[in-house]
């Protein structure tokens, strides 16, 4: 029985994690592929620090390009994170003929299209199984299983680190900042978290979800972002009053004007099996035309739970090495029938909306809002009026509307930040029935 080298890039907490996988499972995988799979080479940045795997029989280099260049490896796993270092050892790997499993997200949402290109003219395979939502099979399901229905939208929690931020809030009446501190400490959150609570890491992954359930190019630069910092304890309160919890989603919908692409907090409705997906878990609603709703729930991150993600890529890779079968096209559709719909200016999107803002608590305020809101086609579904605290003359006051397009409700806001008895700032949070 044939070995199948491998080579591992980047041996920190995933890049461990698959190496005592692949050990730890090596019986029943090679059962599965015909074939056993062995690590022969990695590369780490540091070779004196104690690792979280055994790397006994691993030939170990501080040099990624030594393991890429090698001769004997077959498949190279990028694990090591960023857009620079780490195409330029992708691509090389590529133009050597050698197949790559990458966990890079970034990599793939801003780089992917030229990736898969030069995959192709060379004849090799990227699986990137790992890159989204962690031991979720989110990629592989939306690509194969999904493939006899026209989507029509997804929805997801794809960053378990804001998701654990919410959640504490939620439950234990928690402040943001006091929150991200603890998610620092445990490890959820970087030493600097603007990647996750900025939305960045989540308009990555659905760069990737959208292209694959639309048949579009990867367009990252055209993702809409929006972060979790104006979240308030007050907010959370009060989505529950309405029935709602605060999530931060990742969206993307098929309209007729052009693909939905956004990032960003919302209200769902507490029924929704989304709402009610906590900690550091990340869920994947997919609405098919024929299948309908489907939810995809997991471990979004941690050393197992994405091992298990580029275990399973090495696997598929080594399956095809020598096989005459056509490859599953890497965004689901065939390259040369690839859309050029556009993503949808944020503008022309339609929501409701929570709105919550500080008014004077005196006659005829309500009135002027609704006005505003009225001359922009702009109705309220739900409202609260709080009593104002003893010797103050500010009430918080906190609106549902209807769906609107993004625009009008710019605009409206504008005009009421703009009355006498309006204070400060609104505070808008968009809404979503995921129905």
């Amino acid at each position: 029985m044939s070995t199948v080298n491998i080579g591992v890039l980047g041996l920190g907490t995933v890049g461990s994690g698959t190496v005592n996988v692949l050990a730890r499972n090596a019986q029943e995988i090679t059962r599965r592929t015909g074939r056993k799979i062995k690590v022969t080479h990695a590369a780490a940045r540091d070779l004196s620090i104690a690792r979280e795997c055994d790397t006994t029989d691993i030939q170990l280099t501080t040099d990624p390009f030594a393991v890429v260049r090698d001769a004997d490896v077959e498949i190279i796993v990028e694990l090591i994170g960023g857009t620079t270092l780490a195409l330029q050892l992708v691509m090389e790997a590529i133009e050597a003929g050698k197949h790559v499993v990458t966990a890079n997200k970034a990599l793939i949402a801003c780089h992917g299209n030229e990736i898969f290109k030069a995959a192709s003219q060379r004849g090799v395979m990227v699986a990137f199984e790992a890159a989204v939502a962690g031991g979720i099979p989110i990629i592989k399901v939306m690509r194969e299983a999904l493939a006899g229905n026209k989507i029509e939208w997804l929805a997801g929690i794809i960053n378990g680190t804001g998701n654990f931020i919410l959640t504490e809030m939620r439950d234990k009446g928690r402040d943001f900042n006091d929150v991200l501190e603890d998610a620092q400490r445990l490890g959820y959150a970087e030493a600097d978290p603007a990647f996750d609570i900025e939305g960045i890491d989540a308009a990555h992954k659905l760069t990737i979800l959208s292209s694959i359930a639309f048949g579009i190019p990867l367009q990252f630069s055209k993702a809409y972002t929006e972060g979790l910092t104006n979240i308030t304890q007050e907010d959370v309160r009060y989505a529950e009053e309405l029935g709602y919890r605060i999530k931060h989603l990742g969206i993307s919908r098929r309209t007729a004007q052009g693909i939905e692409l956004r990032v960003h907090p919302a209200l769902v409705p507490e029924r929704r099996l989304l709402a009610n997906v906590d900690g550091v878990m990340n869920a994947v609603v997919v609405k098919g035309d024929a299948v309908g709703p489907t939810l995809y729930y997991g471990a979004g991150a941690g050393a197992d739970p994405t091992a298990s993600a580029v275990v399973g890529d090495i696997v598929d890779v080594v399956r095809a090495l020598g096989s005459q079968e056509a490859q599953v096209p890497y965004l689901a559709f065939q390259p040369d029938a690839l859309s050029d719909f556009p993503i949808l200016d944020m503008g022309l999107v339609e929501t409701a909306y929570y709105l919550r803002m500080q008014v004077s608590d005196q006659p005829g305020v309500l009135a002027s809002i609704s006005k505003v809101l009225a001359d922009q086609h702009i109705s309220i579904e739900a409202l609260i009026q709080k009593e104002p605290e003893e010797g103050c003359d500010r009430v918080p006051l906190i609106m549902l509307t209807h769906c609107v397009q993004e625009r009008r409700m710019e605009k409206a806001l504008q005009e009421i930040e703009e009355l006498a008895d309006i204070d400060g700032k609104i505070t808008r949070i968009r809404v979503e029935s995921l129905g």
